[in-house]
């Protein structure tokens, strides 16, 4: 396959495609205010589980289940940072796509593309990372079978 240079040959955004762009820039808007409402309630949530286990005092049969409430509040808060940060690409690719399309700014353009390049690539580690996570506990699961 032969590989062209896009810049030598003045590639043009249609309207067809700029009308493709603001639109597809109001989506991501959308999902990311989305993504940022239900980050505040993973924190928010993460954060009652830890004060309401903190304050509660229950029977001994009770404080496993506490700890583990605990550990999962810590757990809400861990994900809700880790998950802001796709959301925050998101969101500038929206807004700076939505300026280039308005003023027709290169530099604009630029920066959207190279804020979603950023989600995408957090997205890809994440889920490799998430993947290797599966995979070695999968691992683990075996050989703990095979170890009865």
């Amino acid at each position: 396959m032969e590989q062209r240079d896009l810049l030598s040959n003045d590639l043009v955004i249609s309207n067809i495609s700029q009308s493709n762009l603001l639109s597809s820039a109001k989506w991501a808007k959308f999902l990311a205010i989305v993504g940022f409402i239900f980050i505040g309630i993973m924190v928010l949530g993460g954060l009652f589980a830890q004060t309401l286990m903190s304050s509660y005092s229950g029977s001994a049969s009770s404080a496993y289940s506490g700890d583990l409430i605990k550990y999962m509040g810590i757990v809400y808060v861990v994900f809700a940072i880790i998950l802001f940060f796709p959301c925050l690409y998101l969101f500038k690719f929206s807004n700076k796509m939505q300026e280039a399309v308005r003023t027709s700014s290169q530099e604009s353009v630029d920066t959207a593309f190279i804020n979603l390049k950023s989600m995408f690539k957090f997205y890809g580690i994440f889920t490799i990372i998430i993947l290797v996570i599966y995979a070695l506990a999968f691992i683990a699961g075996m050989g703990s079978m095979f170890m009865k």
